[in-house]
Parts: structure tokens; sequence; C-alpha cells
């Protein structure tokens, strides 16, 4: 079989079976492409139904304004909160907030650890020291300012070891056990 057109164009001898197997494969690969772009498709549809689940898309942007506005909101209020406790971080610095405590006895043949001397200290280790000698004649209590740990006022190794505890935080008997 001839054809004018495949003669006119130099293809006389050309068999027409090999076009039409040529277009058949052709439209095959076609055919194979349309059903993988109708399942993308599909896949597509189904997440946008999914993201969209009955809204409608003016409703939608007004979420989204309204989700923008909120986190524009949520970050002042969190830079506002850090703001505050900073300021509850500096003024807890001069807040007394640590202790220490030692009982003795001031007087051998007195008995009973009446005396004491308890350090009352802040986060920078100021404060103040108050010690109470008992003894037969009476009892004195007396006080000594702290500054950074130290004090200008000679020390009596109680008030060190009251002033150590308040310092470290470490209790008589915590240290006996760590030892």
């Amino acid at each position: 079989m001839s054809s004018g057109l495949l003669t006119k164009m130099g293809l006389g001898n050309f068999d027409i079976a090999y076009l039409f197997i040529g277009i058949i494969a052709i439209l095959i690969v076609l055919i194979i492409l349309v059903i993988v772009q109708l399942v993308k498709y599909k896949k597509l549809a189904e997440r946008y139904e999914k993201f969209m689940q009955g809204s409608k898309a003016i409703s939608l942007e007004k979420e989204m304004q309204e989700l923008i506005s909120d986190v524009d909101e949520l970050k002042k209020t969190t830079k506002k909160h850090s703001n505050e406790i900073k300021d509850l971080y500096k003024k807890h610095e001069t807040a007394l907030q640590k202790v220490g405590l030692i009982k003795y006895d001031a007087f051998k043949e007195m008995g009973g650890k009446l005396s004491y001397a308890i350090a009352v200290l802040d986060q920078n280790d100021d404060g103040f020291i108050i010690t109470s000698v008992h003894s037969s004649a009476g009892c004195y209590s007396y006080t000594k300012k702290i500054n950074h740990g130290e004090c200008d006022i000679e020390l009596s190794e109680e008030e060190k070891i009251a002033i150590e505890r308040a310092i470290t935080g470490i209790s008589s008997k915590e240290k006996t056990k760590k030892q």
C-alpha cells in the first residue's frame, strides 16, 4: 500500500504498518501518563478536602489571620513575662534566703546546748549573724553584719560554721553523712 503523501515526502517505500504501531505505542504511553496524573490528582484532592474540612476559603483565610494575630500577641506576652521574670530574679538577689544554724554549749558546765549562732544571707552572701550566748548569769545576744560571706569583726568558730552552713546549704548532719 502506497500513499501519495508519503511518496512526496520521500518515504514511498515506507510500510504504513510501522506508522500505526508507533502511533499505538505513543497512545499507550499517553494513556499511562494520564492514569498516573489522575492518581496524583485524586491524592491532591483528598489532601485538599482534609485541609479544608468543610471550611469555606473565606473563613479559612480569616482563621489564618486570627492565628497570626494570636502568635503576635503570644510573642508580646512572652517578652513581657521574660522581663518580669528578670525583674523578679533581680529583686530575689537581695531577699534573705540562706540560713545556717549551729547550737552549742558556750560554757561546758551549763549543758543543754542553749547557745546558738544563726546566719541569714541573701544570694550574694550578704546579711547578718545573730549569736546568743547562754550562761548561768544570763543570756546575751548580739548581731554582726556579713558582706560577701565575710565580717569586719572577728568571728567565733561557731559563727564561722553558721556562715559556712548558710553559704553551702549543708547542715552538720548532712556534712557528717558525706564524710
